[in-house]
């Protein structure tokens, strides 16, 4: 590599060959339709958009127009995969879903996260990653296999909602996995280091700009329609409705975890023991919850495996249980029970079904417990809470009087995300509508068609170096 070519490597934005679309959705808004056309155009790009705003469309329409160039594979978490087959023949765009790598009659392929292995990545000229939120650890092995796998792949298109304002890792792997620039290529221009630990990173006051700017040449940010300028009628999120239930302590429930008197629970541990100590109590209230619309559908949400088998006996064949232990035919199998209206109970985990999902048909959540996890919590309501959903939506929060600092931790968090991600749209908002309004370039090639004329004082001065 000669020093052109290295500081050609070492530009701020990479752009790559894409297409022009010919052939999109009629039923795709416009601001669908034109997220869809930028990033066919970019060829390798990333759309972080709000829940219920339509990825699942401008997924399968980006991969109809790659698939007139060769094979495509979308890969999704379990559940989503099948729902991205209902998706696919809703909009009549032909895509397969398997799971053991064999080559599908249609040209664009569908399966899971877990089955990637099974599958060889040369065999497909475009790639759609969706909740590719899931590469947000860049020390997990599937973020090394997304990045390793598809290192070569011409197309690539990853989609998930809006990430955390401060969450730039979250960014940096997916400019690495699009071939942009590398996590820690991204840190070293435009992040100092703070703190004791490599996890803490600042962004340069005087990069900032330049660095949103960055991330609009092959990302686009939005959480509804009117930040790209586009008008956000059918675009109304109902009331979101949050109600929290307390329940009653005793110090008999500490005294057999041994404790003398409820402490507060603060850490971790301390959640985990409350949570134990009053699980009879929270049960009975989320029984109690559900029970007083009991046809109406609902999703109990856990964290122990305990608390999932006490409230699965309790509602009895009103629910269907999922867990992680099941198999895929099984946990799908389930889902589509309670998605048919054969039983009005879901219970489940956040980490099985909290991320993808379409359940507009639902709004009522009860989760059993506080959570210092601020994201499982908001992906978790989301799945209810979204674009498309007609009724207000009611969350009830389950937590004893001891967890009262973990829930105001959570309120807190939940404000400073409303609060920096507006501040993160507003900051690109410009650059967004610019980059993704904008036409393809068109260049003149230039001609000359008249001889230059050299002056003579030029030419004595070249006569004389000479």
């Amino acid at each position: 590599m000669d020093y052109e070519d290295f500081i050609a490597s070492k530009a701020a934005s990479r752009r790559f060959e894409g297409i022009e679309s010919t052939d999109l959705p009629s039923v795709m808004f416009p601001f669908q339709r034109d997220l869809t056309k930028w990033a066919l155009r970019r060829g390798r790009a990333a759309i972080f958009a709000g829940t219920g705003l339509g990825k699942s469309l401008m997924e399968l329409a980006w991969a109809r127009e790659i698939s007139k160039l060769g094979r495509v594979i979308l890969v999704a978490p379990l559940a989503v995969a099948e729902q991205m087959i209902g998706e696919s023949n809703k909009f009549d765009i032909p895509a397969t879903y398997t799971r053991r790598g064999e080559r599908c009659r249609s040209p664009i392929t569908i399966t899971n996260y877990e089955l990637l292995r099974h599958f060889n990545a040369d065999d497909f000229v475009g790639v759609i990653l969706d909740e590719s939120g899931i590469m947000k650890d860049f020390t997990g092995a599937m973020r090394n296999l997304l990045i390793e796998m598809f290192a070569e792949t011409p197309y690539r298109l990853a989609c998930t909602a809006t990430p955390a304002p401060n969450d730039y890792t979250e960014l940096g792997n997916h400019s690495e996995f699009l071939g942009i620039k590398t996590r820690t290529e991204m840190l070293a221009e435009y992040f100092v280091h703070d703190g004791e630990t490599t996890q803490e990173w600042r962004l340069k006051r005087h990069a900032e700009n330049d660095f949103w700017r960055w991330v609009c040449s092959w990302g686009a940010m939005i959480s509804q329609p009117s930040d790209l300028g586009y008008e956000n009628e059918g675009f109304d999120l109902p009331p979101l409705r949050m109600h929290d239930v307390r329940v009653d302590v005793g110090d008999s429930d500490f005294m057999a975890e041994g404790y003398l008197f409820p402490p507060a629970a603060r850490t971790l541990s301390d959640q985990r023991t409350t949570r134990r100590a009053t699980r009879n109590q929270r049960i009975g209230a989320a029984e109690k919850i559900l029970l007083n619309h009991p046809s109406k559908p609902a999703v109990v949400w856990c964290e122990l495996n305990t608390e999932q088998d006490e409230m699965s006996e309790a509602l009895g064949s009103r629910a269907v249980s999922i867990y992680g232990s099941m198999t895929p035919e099984e946990k799908v199998s389930l889902h589509q029970e309670w998605i048919r209206g054969s039983v009005p109970f879901l219970v489940t985990k956040g980490s099985i079904f909290g991320h993808g999902m379409n359940w507009q048909h639902c709004a009522r959540q009860v989760f059993l417990g506080s959570s210092h996890s601020f994201e499982m919590i908001y992906q978790s309501i989301r799945r209810c809470w979204r674009f498309g959903q007609t009724s207000p939506v009611d969350i009830y929060m389950i937590s004893a009087a001891t967890e009262s600092a973990i829930v105001a931790n959570y309120r807190r968090k939940e404000a400073d995300f409303a609060r920096m991600t507006g501040a993160m749209i507003e900051h690109m908002r410009d650059t967004m509508r610019a980059e993704i309004s904008s036409a393809p370039r068109e260049w003149n090639d230039y001609t000359a068609e008249v001889d230059m004329i050299i002056p003579e004082w030029l030419r004595r001065e070249e006569s004389a170096c000479a």
